[in-house]
């Protein structure tokens, strides 16, 4: 499955924190009281991980979410691969020419196929390392325009200065 967004993941993890299970307290009982004591998502061993976990917490609260967040989690790693998908498309075509797509494609159903018959964890930390592979030459990329971008954004700044973009009100 592709990555969620930062936002989905603080929500998952702050939800996964303060949704409790509700436990009674075996030493107030013979008071005759009820105390309930609380015990987050993550300490709690039946709740699992990872989406497992989220999905017995949101159960707390409202006991149809597993079912929407199957078909959400199922919705979005179809989407992501058909982004993927897409992208590596356009980027395999820049690189080695449209003659050659149909190549990425093959490459790319072998690698769906590879990914569904193989562990999860190895399938997680692969993507993981390519993800960071991308990042090496996004990071040299950035370093190696500072100095046209620091031009371009003092050029820029002269002309908003001395009002030269047209105003749209």
């Amino acid at each position: 499955m592709g990555r969620f967004p930062t936002e989905i993941l603080f929500l998952t993890a702050l939800l996964n924190v303060l949704i409790t299970e509700t436990l009674s307290d075996p030493a107030a009982d013979w008071l005759g009281e009820h105390t309930d004591l609380k015990r987050c998502a993550y300490d709690n061993p039946e709740a699992g991980t990872g989406i497992t976990m989220t999905s017995w917490a949101f159960a707390q609260a409202f006991p149809w979410f597993p079912a929407l967040l199957s078909l959400t989690a199922v919705l979005f790693a179809f989407s992501t691969m058909i982004s993927w998908s897409y992208y590596g498309e356009q980027c395999w075509a820049q690189l080695f020419g449209l003659r050659s797509i149909l190549a990425y494609k093959l490459l790319f159903l072998f690698c769906v196929w590879l990914g569904s018959v193989i562990p999860f964890p190895n399938v997680l930390d692969f993507s993981d390392l390519m993800i960071l592979g991308m990042a090496f030459p996004n990071i040299l990329g950035v370093a190696l325009l500072s100095g046209k971008v620091k031009v371009d954004l003092d050029v820029y700044l002269q002309k908003l200065r001395a009002g030269e973009f047209q105003s749209h009100k």
